[in-house]
């Protein structure tokens, strides 16, 4: 019994039992994105381990791990070869400071990732995540603008629905709801422009017409406050956090061309959509066709087994500030864990794994995803079901004709997930969404047991309204 209990506690990282953990929690741990009136007092999901596809929480319960931790877990859990190559970088080399000297490992894989990238983009800085690689980029057009002599070329564009990061400068991109409702962010320094969901376009608006009115909005944008002035517009391909939003067809190639035709470099947002999400390492080229000035990644490209992210950036920026009149400027900016030799060393391994068959595996599985995803869309409370490669989102509605939104139970995604959770399935609520984003490697057969489990969510939770007076359906 003593031997079990100290598994156990390694397991749920040191304390003697799940309940232990969740009254440490309590006491001493400040979750991300809390309420004001649990803030320092909240307890979560106590996961224990992970496997393959699988997670298991703290009750013993095995859960298909629908999110793939935050949209990063892409080779799955407990990669032996992963954990391997993290542990022997670790005995040769634990740290090394980026500031005067470097490591191998960052060097190759910096190779590696610009073989994958579209264009001429040829040159990684490295961060410690998605919003430092987002903030990096940022800081880079400040610096390369400032360089050039064009001091007031700073403000920067971005959607409704967008979500870019947490950090001061990238959290004020951000368009989704409640975001930014008590949060302070450079206000002015965006420009936030309409989303491009197809899903809320107005009614009678035709595809074509609606990419039409993206694309006249983005520059009349330009018109009215001057090319001069605007410095960057950053987009994902596929707004992930905002509801897997996949833009019309053509967007981000006009898009594109108005950025290259106005001087206004063109941020790809890829910690989501990067690494094999989308069946590509980048989707940027080879999904959207389109060449960014930059492209920052995260997430997946360690599996999320170490913090990593980055920043690629054109061959052309980076000439034309060689060539500037202000050869001593500095860039001054860095990270404590920039260039990791350990994180870049996992990269390299999870790169090896997604190159040896976890991207054809991708390419192969998504499209069966998608079409069993769409099902859903039998059930009265699905408007609709929408995605590509390995995530999609489950919108929920009041009533399909007029796309209402739940707004008498904001918690809908929240009630589809307790139930899902019950029967197998971790799900990620959003509102009146549920996104799901599973490991790379997920099988057809356990595809069916995942919508199978989202199908009986919904259904139990349609029950739930109807019991409860505040939908009819």
């Amino acid at each position: 019994m003593a031997a079990a209990r100290d598994l156990k506690a390694t397991e749920m990282g040191g304390a003697e039992s799940g309940d232990d953990a969740v009254e440490l929690a309590k006491r001493h741990l400040i979750q991300p994105w809390p309420f004001a009136g649990s803030v320092g007092a909240e307890a979560r999901a106590l996961i224990g381990e992970g496997d393959g596809i699988y997670i298991t929480d703290s009750t013993g319960k095995r859960l298909i791990d629908g999110p793939a931790g935050m949209w990063c877990v892409n080779v799955g859990h407990r990669r032996e070869e992963l954990a391997k190559v993290m542990y022997d970088q670790a005995i040769a080399l634990s740290y090394n400071t980026p500031w005067y000297t470097m490591n191998a490992p960052s060097a190759e894989l910096a190779k590696r990732i610009a073989g994958h990238a579209p264009g001429d983009l040829s040159h990684v800085f490295y961060t410690t995540g998605g919003s430092s690689a987002v903030e990096t980029a940022l800081r880079f057009m400040q610096f390369y603008n400032n360089v050039r002599g064009r001091p007031e070329k700073k403000l920067i564009l971005s959607r409704g629905g967008a979500y870019h990061g947490s950090t001061y400068l990238s959290a004020s991109l951000n368009g989704r709801p409640r975001d930014r409702d008590w949060m302070d962010g450079a206000d002015e320094l965006v420009i936030k422009l309409s989303s491009p969901d197809p899903f809320r376009r107005p009614r009678g608006m035709g595809l074509t017409a609606f990419t039409d009115f993206l694309v006249d909005q983005f520059r009349d944008t330009i018109a009215r406050v001057g090319a001069e002035r605007i410095g960057a517009f950053v987009g994902e391909p596929v707004q992930a956090s905002g509801g897997v939003v996949v833009p019309p067809d053509g967007y981000l190639k006009r898009i594109r061309e108005i950025c290259r035709d106005n001087d206004i470099l063109y941020v790809s947002d890829e910690v989501v959509t990067a690494f094999g999400r989308l069946g590509h390492v980048f989707a940027s080229g080879d999904v959207f066709g389109i060449d960014p000035d930059m492209i920052t990644f995260a997430k997946g490209v360690t599996s999320g087994y170490f913090p990593l992210g980055g920043v690629i950036i054109s061959e052309r920026l980076l000439e034309e500030l060689r060539r500037s009149n202000h050869p001593d400027a500095m860039f001054g900016h860095g990270l404590t864990y920039t260039s990791h030799p350990v994180g870049c060393a996992v990269a390299l391994k999870n790169l090896d794994l997604l190159e040896g068959g976890v991207l054809a595996h991708t390419q192969a599985v998504a499209p069966y995803f998608q079409t069993q995803l769409k099902t859903l869309e039998e059930l009265p409370l699905v408007g609709e079901v929408r995605g590509m490669g390995l995530m999609g989102c489950v919108e929920c509605v009041a009533d399909r004709e007029n796309k209402n939104p739940l707004q008498l139970d904001k918690d809908v995604g929240k009630r589809i997930d307790a139930h899902c959770h019950e029967l197998g399935l971790l799900v990620r609520p959003l509102i009146n969404m549920c996104v799901m984003s599973p490991p790379l490697i997920i099988t057809r057969e356990q595809i069916d047991d995942m919508v199978g489990i989202l199908r009986e969510g919904i259904s139990r939770t349609m029950d739930d309204l109807r019991k409860e007076g505040v939908w009819r359906g």
